[in-house]
């Protein structure tokens, strides 16, 4: 009994670094998208519909606010070990989005759908943000993190990434398991 009051402490301190959308004391940076052949910055009110098939398809969670896990297909490629696997998932009229906070700022942009078609000019890539997490031994470190479209849960989709050195990767990722936030008083 003690050591499950203990985890449940535990991990609401830990969600609490993760689920809070990745803030800082810097704030987070603007979100939206860039141009990938010019990398000039885009409009955040600017609707984003990069992958067309998977338009039309809406969450049937109530709109709120989620813990989700969130799954790679990659070791290199994953959320910090500080938030436990999983980020922040908003629906909002039907449509979800995942904050996902990195293991680092070696990823430098997403893209929801293949690397083929990140490198094609006017492609909108997401831009990263500067998150602060707090592991368990009490280090806090900032790491980029992404607000990434989710397509459906459960079920695998494309997103393609960039790093340090300039190369596109394609990667299959999947949001699963839903919770909702509760407040914390």
């Amino acid at each position: 009994m003690r050591k499950g009051m203990i985890c449940l402490v535990l991990s609401v301190f830990l969600l609490a670094g993760c689920a809070d959308g990745g803030s800082t004391e810097h704030g987070r940076a603007d979100k939206g998208g860039m141009d990938a052949g010019s990398m000039d910055d885009v409009s955040a009110n600017e609707e984003d519909t990069t992958d067309e098939n998977n338009a039309g398809k809406v969450s049937e969670l109530p709109d709120g606010t989620y813990t989700a896990e969130f799954q790679t297909d990659s070791g290199m490629f994953h959320v910090s070990e500080a938030c436990d696997g999983k980020g922040t998932l908003t629906v909002e009229n039907g449509n979800m989005t995942i904050h996902i906070s990195l293991a680092s700022k070696n990823i430098v942009n997403l893209y929801p759908g293949l690397a083929k078609d990140a490198k094609k000019e006017g492609a909108k890539v997401l831009l990263p943000t500067e998150d602060a997490v707090t592991y368990s031994d009490g280090i806090t470190e900032e790491v980029y993190g992404f607000d990434v479209p989710v397509p459906a849960l459960e079920e695998e989709f494309d997103l393609a990434l960039i790093g340090k050195k300039g190369t596109w990767y394609d990667h299959k990722v999947s949001v699963s398991n839903p919770s909702p936030v509760e407040d914390v008083p």
